[in-house]
């Protein structure tokens, strides 16, 4: 071809090159446009994750073994460690409590971003006194069981009548003093109404053996209680409250719950081997499209000895639930050498995992006149953030110093929809900024320089609080996508 004709056909590109990138951005005709890949690490992040059982009802599980130090770092999405116990271990006289019990191992994780999650439950079957004996005492009516037996003259066991007035001020004065601590407190992630039923799960059949009608009056009367004194905190509560093994979407205990906003935890994933794995998926319908749902597989040796674990239920238990905190049960070390691919897995869809497929924005903008970004989001998890997020763009300089902060508060991330794997549609934004915008004649100092671009989903402010799975992490995720020249 003649010379003559290439340069020609090269200036028709370049026209045509403009011309689309001018429709875009006015009179800038050059853009940079970035997809993305998700790194596939397992994330950590507000309202979801991991919990690990540092107290299951006995002080010995499974958080005895571990060093002081020692917060359990290896286990990928690890977010919320989840203290268990006994009514009488935290208040064994009345009014003398023994908050250490919880504090000191919360601050453990706490010093390492991460939350707690409590239950405080008052019936048990290896501790008469779950509830403590000054109850009691004190004129608190109950009754006698042997575990798995029920009620017996001379059983073992003691079941307080959980409707009873004494027992129910004792109750009440003790929630009041949890509550000054606990209620509100951003380090906890959830508590369980877990004052009802043995191990607290909300069910009788091996203790006192409660109607169906009695169960409803004191579900109610319990979350009532607990909503008296935690108003913010996430309450949840076991399905176990409908009956264990009932199939169903709607019970009259758990319907009371969620229209109160008490979530649901289901803490008998894997108990038994197939068809059996867990029975109460579909009441989860009621609860997930507005509050996490909690699930706990059974102690993780136990579900073995029985044949019932398997990964790939897991994992469909997750699924099906569409489930965003998912416990650790057992010997931490010893579940995941066993089940590391599975955990790999699973992390890829438990809770929400906010996708950038795709980013878009001027190679240059003028300071103080507008310019749009066009960006693709997607939620690849299991279930919503429940909690608010907004993107934003932060521009930082050579020496990492932020030189202008630019939040969308157009879209909420919340409102990402969740969908079958590999099916999570990506939800397309323009948003429009302004570098130093001048009002007045006054605009903040930036100088015209080339500077890192990076992002970020958090508060409105531009604070960050939800990891992505991207690459070039800032340590405070924001996430660098590339360049951008101020001019």
């Amino acid at each position: 071809m003649p010379p003559k004709r290439i340069l020609a056909r090269a200036r028709l590109i370049a026209i045509a090159l403009t011309a689309c990138t001018c429709g875009l951005f006015g009179a800038i005709n050059e853009f940079v446009t970035v997809r993305p890949q998700d790194t596939g690490e397992a994330l950590v992040n507000p309202g979801m994750g991991w919990t690990l059982h540092f107290y299951s009802n006995l002080i010995e599980n499974y958080g005895s073994q571990l060093e002081p130090s020692d917060t359990v770092d290896d286990w990928p999405g690890l977010s919320v460690i989840y203290l268990r116990v006994p009514w009488s271990f935290l208040e064994p006289k009345e009014g003398e409590f023994n908050w250490s019990l919880f504090d000191t191992p919360a601050q453990r994780w706490i010093d390492k971003g991460k939350k707690i999650a409590i239950r405080v439950s008052c019936s048990e079957s290896w501790w008469r006194y779950a509830t403590p004996k000054w109850v009691r005492d004190a004129g608190a009516k109950g009754v006698n069981f042997d575990f798995g037996k029920g009620p017996a003259m001379n059983g073992a066991l003691w079941d307080p009548d959980y409707v009873d007035p004494v027992f129910l001020e004792k109750l009440e004065h003790f929630l009041a003093a949890m509550a000054r601590r606990y209620e509100g407190n951003p380090n906890v992630a959830f508590i369980d109404v877990g004052s009802f039923g043995m191990w607290g799960e909300g069910h009788t059949g091996f203790s006192s053996r409660l109607s169906e009608d009695q169960t409803l009056a004191v579900v109610k009367k319990h979350i009532d209680l607990h909503l008296k004194y935690f108003k913010t905190t996430q309450l949840c509560i076991s399905d176990d409250v409908a009956g264990p093994t009932k199939p169903g979407r709607h019970f009259p205990a758990m319907d009371y719950a969620v229209s109160k906003g008490v979530t649901m935890r289901d803490d008998s994933i894997l108990v038994q081997p197939p068809p059996d794995s867990w029975y109460h998926s579909e009441m989860a319908q009621e609860f997930w499209p507005r509050m996490p749902v909690i699930l706990e597989h059974e102690h993780y040796g136990s579900s073995k000895e029985r044949g019932a674990w398997r990964g790939d239920l897991l994992l469909k238990s997750v699924e099906d639930y569409h489930a965003s905190y998912l416990s650790i049960h057992w010997w931490p070390r010893e579940e995941l050498a066993e089940n590391r691919e599975t955990i790999e897995r699973i992390n890829l869809r438990l809770g929400y995992r906010i996708q950038l497929r795709q980013i878009r924005w001027p190679a240059e903008v003028k300071l103080s006149e507008p310019f749009t970004v066009e960006t693709a989001w997607a939620n690849t998890g299991v279930a919503p953030c429940y909690g608010s997020g907004f993107w934003a763009l932060t521009l930082k300089d050579s020496k990492g110093g932020i030189v202008a902060v630019l939040a969308d508060e157009a879209f909420d991330i919340k409102e990402l929809g969740v969908a079958e794997p590999g099916k999570a549609a990506a939800k397309e934004l323009k948003s429009r900024f302004v570098v130093a915008m001048r009002h007045g004649g006054h605009a903040p100092p930036v100088k015209p320089a080339a500077y890192d671009l990076f992002v970020s989903v958090g508060k409105l402010d531009g604070t960050p609080t939800i990891a992505l799975p991207l690459r070039g992490d800032d340590g405070q995720k924001r996430y660098r996508v590339g360049q951008v020249i101020i001019r």
